[in-house]
């Protein structure tokens, strides 16, 4: 495969491919971008761009991003579709609701009773999901030969339960109607490998590899795994819900990030860090935490359990998070200010590594 967007593509991709081995080539991974003219940066396509129909007008707005940005070190040029967090929520049935700024949605909760729910995908005309399959099959032939094209944001497990249930009402039906709970989560369990592959095969990803939110590259089958959801349960119940299904959600997958948001979170990290099909965990303090730099003692035991780590940060962070932690399996995103700045970090990381 060649990207017009990434001429070196052959070789960011050998150096992906030893890091999904916790193996480095000469440094580690960094995607990194600059612009190509750093007096006239051009700013790139908006979340959620193209989701009211406008499929042409968003690729080529990203199109042309593309066309005026450097993809230097590891980066590899990726569109992003979602329709918000909770797209897969939509996927069953949920009431969409996008704002008139296209940079957020919501759904309605339609659950009542969980054994009366039906947790299946939603293919009536028009549904979000035949929209989704519809996006996403313009924008692979529109992107065939320049860029490829994202996975989507998988709120699956609890945080589809929370989404189509409410979360306050899910809160309580965990204490309340346990089993019922579990036997809903078993039936959406289902769907996520349905869902993965039927993306995967429209967005010919067996030929282009993977990517996500979350620009991590495979030449197999990779995804983000995430529960925001999780911070509002207990390490027991955690155990009892939540853990199973990450479990085979890694294991249905080649690799995987586990997107861990929040302090609220923490307390189920050693659960997941138990998980062997996670290969690597996006640390987020949140709004108002101690900044990255401050959770070192966190990301050294993330990196104990033969973790990756996903940071993102500007190039002098780069160089401190560097001198504490092991090369192997850290993942860096960084936004450069010119192509200098990013071949300088690129030449510290191979003469530091």
């Amino acid at each position: 495969m060649e990207l017009k967007f990434k001429p070196d593509l052959k070789e960011a991709q050998k150096r992906w491919e030893a890091y999904w081995n916790y193996e480095i080539i000469e440094r580690p991974c960094v995607y990194i971008t600059a612009p190509k003219d750093p007096d006239n940066p051009v700013k790139r396509v908006p979340y959620m761009s193209g989701i009211k129909g406008n499929y042409e007008q968003a690729l080529k707005e990203f199109e042309y991003w593309a066309d005026n940005t450097l993809f230097l070190g590891d980066s590899i040029p990726s569109f992003d579709i979602s329709y918000g967090p909770d797209e897969f929520a939509a996927f069953v049935g949920a009431e969409l609701h996008i704002a008139d700024e296209e940079n957020t949605s919501w759904v309605t909760p339609f659950v009542t009773d969980w054994k009366e729910a039906k947790i299946e995908l939603d293919e009536s005309d028009n549904s979000i999901w035949l929209q989704m399959q519809k996006f996403l099959k313009y924008a692979t032939d529109f992107s065939e030969g320049k860029f490829i094209i994202n996975t989507i944001d998988f709120h699956t497990n609890l945080d589809l339960l929370s989404a189509i249930r409410g979360p306050q009402n899910f809160c309580m039906d965990i204490l309340d109607v346990p089993d019922d709970v579990e036997q809903a989560l078993n039936r959406a369990r289902k769907l996520f490998p349905v869902v993965y592959n039927k993306l995967y095969e429209i967005g010919k990803m067996k030929e282009r590899g993977t990517t996500s939110w979350l620009p991590f590259y495979c030449k197999d089958k990779f995804a983000v795994i995430e529960c925001d959801f999780v911070c509002m349960i207990s390490p027991n119940d955690s155990r009892r819900f939540l853990i199973p299904a990450l479990t085979e959600e890694a294991e249905f997958l080649d690799h995987s990030i586990f997107h861990l948001d929040g302090v609220n979170a923490l307390v189920h990290a050693d659960d997941i860090l138990q998980i062997d099909a996670i290969d690597g965990i996006q640390w987020v303090p949140g709004d108002g935490k101690p900044p990255m730099l401050d959770w070192m003692d966190l990301l050294k035991k993330i990196q104990k359990h033969k973790k990756g780590l996903f940071i993102q940060a500007t190039p002098d962070e780069v160089k401190l998070f560097h001198k504490e932690l092991k090369p192997e399996g850290v993942f860096y995103m960084v936004d450069a200010k010119s192509e200098k700045e990013a071949d300088d970090l690129l030449n510290w990381l191979i003469k530091n590594t």
